[in-house]
């Protein structure tokens, strides 16, 4: 252990994310319910299989008239 230690450094958005977890502690479980809601989905192998062979393939320059 150095003889001249320093105490650990927290930098201010540490230091506000601490304080906001010790002053609303229901906030993690409302985050995991959010990113449950938005991102955590089983995926169905056989649909998305369906969904790429239905897709239609785009043309080289999507910009370009017909004529």
């Amino acid at each position: 252990m150095p003889f001249f230690r320093r105490a650990d450094y927290q930098s201010d958005t540490t230091q506000f994310i601490q304080k906001l977890k010790a002053s609303r502690p229901e906030l993690e479980s409302e985050q995991r319910q959010g990113r449950a809601l938005l991102w955590d989905h089983k995926i169905d192998r056989d649909s998305l299989k369906e969904f790429s062979a239905a897709r239609v393939p785009q043309k080289p320059y999507v910009y370009q008239n017909g004529s």
